[in-house]
């Protein structure tokens, strides 16, 4: 689901909020799954993503063209979520937020949509519960279908560690997914 990318010279438009608003237009959702994948609570990954885009404005003028646009913010959004995780609040409050809609939908037959909802809860489950550090690359390369290589601009870990991960990531999950059926 990744979005092509966007080219914006910041130092050409004179308005930061105008540049702030076609990034969380274009890049909103993103960032609100690539947080998620970090903290697993919905309300919370909408906070943070918030708050990612209020750090990116304070920050536009750091942005130099180094990399692309998507790169400085997802490295923005990856290092925010890790502090988060790191924090008080988060060690010490648990959150309880175990909202779910599994009614069928009359489009399709019942048991079809049960099956359907069974495999793709399974998956999420066992992706959500990887160590952060295969959940990361794992969302990243299937979900937002980044190359390795863009991931590795993005975390500035190495290609080959990244390959290593998504290895690794592969075989817990298929592990994972064996000890469901």
């Amino acid at each position: 689901m990744a979005n092509e990318e966007i080219a914006i010279n910041v130092h050409s438009i004179e308005n930061n909020e105008e540049i702030i608003g076609q990034l969380m237009d274009h890049y909103g959702d993103d960032i609100l799954h690539l947080v998620f994948s970090y903290v697993k609570n919905r309300t919370i990954a909408e906070d943070l993503t918030q708050e990612i885009f209020i750090k990116c404005y304070e920050k536009l003028d750091q942005f130099h063209n180094k990399s692309s646009i998507k790169t400085w913010l997802y490295r923005i959004a990856i290092n925010h979520c890790k502090d988060y995780l790191r924090s008080w609040h988060y060690r010490k409050i648990k959150f309880s937020d175990k909202v779910g809609d599994y009614l069928p939908s009359k489009s399709k037959h019942i048991e079809e949509e049960l099956i359907s909802k069974n495999i793709a809860s399974s998956l999420t489950s066992a992706v959500m519960d990887l160590p952060e550090k295969y959940r990361e690359v794992v969302f990243l390369h299937y979900y937002e279908e980044l190359s390795l290589a863009n991931i590795s601009k993005i975390t500035g870990i190495n290609s080959n560690t990244l390959k290593t991960r998504l290895k690794h990531a592969r075989e817990l999950l298929k592990i994972q997914m064996k000890k469901e059926v």
